[in-house]
Parts: C-alpha cells; sequence; structure tokens
C-alpha cells in the first residue's frame, strides 16, 4: 500500500493534521511541539510520537548507509579517515533534515488512524 499523498505533504511542512496552516513545532531548531494549534485549538500536547522517528531514521539510514560506504569502499579504496568523516557527515545530515518531517508524517498518520486519541 502506497503512502497517502496528502499525509506524506502534510509531513514534509511540519504542519498541524487538522487545518494544515500553521507548524507544530516551537520556533527554532527544536523537536518539541507546540501544545495546541492556534488556528483550530487541536491539542498536541496529549499525542506524540515519542521515538518512533528516531527509530525508524536509525533503521532506515542503517539499512541504506552502510551498503553505500560498503560499495563505496569497494571501488575507491578510500582510507578509514575519510569513510570516517563523509559517512558521519551524511548520516547527521540526513537525520536532522529529515527527523522533523517524520514526526510530524507520524503525527499525521496518528490523526488520521486513530482519531479517538485526539478527542479526550
Amino acid at each position: 500500500m502506497l503512502p497517502d499523498a496528502d499525509l506524506l505533504k502534510t509531513g514534509w511542512a511540519c504542519v498541524c493534521p487538522r487545518c494544515r496552516k500553521t507548524s507544530i513545532f516551537r520556533p527554532g531548531i527544536t523537536m518539541t511541539l507546540i501544545d495546541r494549534c492556534p488556528v483550530c485549538g487541536l491539542d498536541l500536547s496529549r499525542n506524540d510520537s515519542a521515538d518512533g522517528p528516531a527509530v525508524f531514521l536509525i533503521f532506515i539510514l542503517g539499512f541504506a548507509l552502510v551498503p553505500l560506504a560498503l560499495l563505496l569502499d569497494a571501488w575507491l579504496h578510500w582510507p578509514l579517515w575519510l569513510h570516517a568523516a563523509v559517512w558521519t557527515a551524511v548520516a547527521l545530515a540526513l537525520t536532522l533534515g529529515t527527523l522533523r518531517p517524520l514526526k510530524a508524517y507520524i503525527i499525521a498518520q496518528q490523526f488520521k488512524h486513530r482519531p479517538g486519541d485526539w478527542e479526550r
């Protein structure tokens, strides 16, 4: 089953899953959610994705980057220090660049598929 394109857009934009008008994160470089959407009033304080996005990224990036590093080593024979520097930078950039959108996507998934959790 393919992912819902609308939820992917909502997650990538990091906006409220109900109104899709305002960011669900506090300003700045943070992973902290706002308590309540200022536009529609959705209470985000009770529903959080916890460690789900970080675990997904560990598995996805580990599955993708380790074979790439091994293939690159077989083709180019880089020294070990260069592998350490390059793959650390790549992993950090991918992790920091995708963690917020992935967290917003998981929250949007929860909002769509478990609506009872949002109505307390």
